[in-house]
């Protein structure tokens, strides 16, 4: 297990707010939450971050785990004097929140999880990834994750949005890239399900191959405290696709507990 690290951050919003922590997926920076965040700020202290490996946040030698990422959130709310926060994560991003909610309960008040899943299989699929981005960069893959990220018809209507998200994983470095890839191959957090308490927003897209609606399902069902959101006309990045369904829904989910 490597060392916390002291990750790129930015805190926004209110200061007087409740704290939301913004966890961002595989291939992205802390960018990825742009389209949320004017509405989050309003109400929330919005603490956003790049994983480690990823964006302006250092990269140490893999492999990474779960557990390495999650440390890292510890150490950031440490830094920042924070007792206890809403967790708003995706994909890797919501793996790392469902990691620290198991093991630290106290930190996490209610938790979003977006287009993720307790356990990707095959392994392999990951670990063959690692190795081709070690090899050749994260521009082998950055116009077939892409591909997932959106719907066919959110990126024929956008090239834009497709041109940037290609060009957001190709900057990623590839050693980041490929250790985060090893983190969800050796990741299985099904066991940790029953031990979340804090109250459980699953959100999936419709359209998500990467990790479509049952595996939502999953989470939903296995915490405490746990309710599913479907999203129609939405790939993988639900939260940037449609922001006008998944932004209140964040909002509403967190502001039962103020």
């Amino acid at each position: 297990m490597n060392e916390s690290i002291v990750v790129h951050h930015a805190v926004t919003g209110r200061e007087d707010g409740p704290v939301v922590v913004l966890s961002n997926s595989l291939g992205t920076t802390m960018a990825m939450w742009d389209a949320n965040l004017a509405e989050l700020e309003k109400r929330f202290r919005v603490v956003r971050y790049d994983t480690r490996g990823h964006g302006g946040s250092p990269v140490p030698s893999g492999p990474y785990t779960i557990d390495d990422l999650a440390d890292d959130i510890v150490a950031l709310l440490e830094r920042l004097g924070v007792r206890s926060a809403h967790v708003v994560g995706l994909s890797l991003g919501g793996m790392t929140a469902m990691r620290l909610a198991a093991r630290r309960p106290d930190l996490v008040d209610r938790m979003v999880l977006l287009c993720t899943s307790p356990y990707l299989e095959p392994s392999s699929a990951w670990r063959d990834r690692a190795e081709l981005v070690r090899a050749e960069g994260t521009q082998a893959v950055d116009a077939a994750v892409v591909a997932r990220w959106y719907t066919a018809a959110h990126l024929e209507a956008h090239p834009e949005v497709k041109a940037a998200g290609a060009a957001m994983v190709a900057a990623t470095p590839a050693e980041g890239y490929a250790s985060c890839c090893e983190a969800i191959a050796a990741m299985d957090l099904r066991p940790d399900l029953a031990s979340i308490t804090a109250p459980t927003l699953a959100v999936a897209g419709a359209e998500d191959p990467a990790t479509p609606p049952p595996h939502l399902q999953q989470i939903a069902d296995g915490v405490a405290r746990g309710r599913l959101l479907v999203v129609d006309k939405s790939a993988h990045l639900a939260n940037a696709e449609r922001p006008e369904i998944v932004t209140p829904a964040i909002l509403a989910h967190l502001g039962a507990a103020q």
